[in-house]
């Protein structure tokens, strides 16, 4: 995301101004890559596994790179049909949330979640 934040500030520094589809683009996938690393310590710290682990870490990674890119492929590239999966992609985390709150609303709280132990600092 770094690079299409530099692209459009060349194109905003040379007058031309970046496309808004560029601009969503850019600020959905930079928001759903950094909620991608709360998820991904969150599915440790809440010790899933198995076929849900899965399911919430799949439906999230499709989720996260379909949505911005079927917008920057329907405007940049002209194939407007896929505006259509961008539903479909909001949904893959729709369902992924829905899970992870699933999950920790029937979980048992008295069980271990993550590692108990920490690295030693250093003196």
């Amino acid at each position: 995301m770094m690079f299409v934040g530099m692209y459009q500030n060349v194109l905003i520094a040379s007058g031309q101004g970046a496309p808004a589809w560029m601009i969503g683009g850019h600020a959905h996938l930079g928001v759903l890559s950094i909620l991608a690393i709360v998820m991904g310590f969150t599915v440790d710290a809440l010790a899933l596994s198995g076929t849900l682990r899965s399911a919430v870490t799949g439906l999230y990674v499709v989720g996260q790179w379909g949505l911005p890119l079927s917008v920057w492929l329907a405007e940049g590239l002209g194939l407007g049909v896929l505006h259509m999966t961008a539903f479909l992609w909001g949904l893959c985390l729709i369902v992924a949330m829905l899970l992870m709150a699933y999950h920790t609303a029937t979980s048992s709280s008295g069980g271990s979640r993550g590692p108990t132990t920490g690295a030693p600092a250093d003196d």
